[in-house]
């Protein structure tokens, strides 16, 4: 078990290092404005042919709505199952778990791809993610050399993003409908989290990713952080960039009102954090304000994400959804 998640960790600090690539650039031109009071693009109707621009500026021309998709990260085949494309999806990879049709779907692999496999499918279109690009450059070059068409996702770092990247999806499936369905949901269940939290007292917030003695916790620009910051909760981390290795003593000297656990590898973590030297003396603690939240839908950058928001902030103001 100990092996599975250092290996589990490893692959996600990988992802983390890579989705950090080039956010800086971003962060700085995005805008200061909450994130409900942001739009996304104005879209028009979906038609067929269509040429569509991927996250690494390539063209990809569909001359038809694809009736065989691959998706090589989670967050796309959850977006993809959301705008009604179960039967289309013909492979996920190894880390795909939800919706649980997925387990019905062939699995093309996990951190290294199963090309044959993927030819195999004969897909339409398969759907790659920017931040993975380091790890999966050489996939798609043998993919595109075969004639498979692979768009590339956009590394959404806000809300507005993922709005972008589901009304993208949507027009490249014929299903942009559909896609504006799933963001008025997704935005009316932000509207209703960000409604109760507006007149809270913000407390300050660590989020661990992984128990000692490696613990690593989300900096300034993650996505973790912006959602913090949504919720109007102070990131204790936020001195520092992207995900990166804190030690205890740090913990202790920050003193976190809530300790926000979003790993689930360890038994009884809950009970075990406290019991670390020297925290009997953080607030966290004192208050027993250690709670534990599901990674995916707090992370996945798809469909999900207001329910993680919601989940977030009950973890950190529980007072305030009484």
């Amino acid at each position: 078990m100990k092996k599975f998640w250092k290996i589990g960790l490893s692959a996600f600090l990988t992802l983390g290092l890579l989705a950090a690539c080039g956010q800086e650039e971003k962060n700085d031109k995005s805008s200061n404005e909450p994130q409900t009071q942001q739009e996304t693009s104005q879209v028009d109707e979906a038609t067929f042919p269509m040429t569509i621009t991927d996250a690494i500026g390539k063209d990809i021309t569909l001359e038809a709505p694809p009736e065989k998709i691959v998706s090589l990260i989670p967050s796309n085949t959850e977006i993809l199952f959301s705008l009604g494309l179960k039967d289309e999806i013909v492979g996920v990879t190894d880390n795909d778990d939800y919706p649980p049709e997925v387990a019905e779907k062939e699995k093309v692999g996990g951190m290294e791809y199963n090309i044959e496999k993927i030819i195999a499918l004969n897909p339409d279109i398969v759907f790659s993610y920017e931040s993975s690009m380091s790890l999966s450059e050489a996939a798609i070059e043998q993919l595109e050399s075969a004639g498979v068409k692979v768009f590339v996702v956009n590394n959404a770092q806000d809300f507005n993003e993922t709005y972008t990247t589901i009304e993208q999806l949507g027009r490249a499936t014929g299903k942009l409908p559909e896609a504006e369905e799933v963001i008025a949901n997704m935005k009316a269940k932000v509207e209703e989290v960000l409604a109760k939290v507006k007149d809270v007292e913000p407390k300050k917030v660590l989020v661990e990713a992984s128990d000692e003695p490696d613990i690593y916790t989300a900096g300034n620009g993650t996505f973790m952080n912006a959602i913090l910051e949504m919720i109007h909760a102070e990131n204790v981390a936020a001195d520092a960039d992207d995900w990166y290795k804190i030690d205890a003593e740090q913990i202790i000297a920050k003193n976190p009102d809530v300790i926000v656990v979003t790993y689930h590898y360890v038994p009884d973590i809950l009970t075990k954090i406290p019991q670390r030297a020297g925290f009997d003396t953080i607030n966290a603690v004192k208050n027993k304000a250690i709670v534990q939240v599901d990674e995916n839908t707090t992370s996945r950058q798809g469909p999900r994400l207001g329910e993680g928001l919601e989940e977030l902030a009950k973890a950190i103001y529980p007072e305030v959804f009484k």
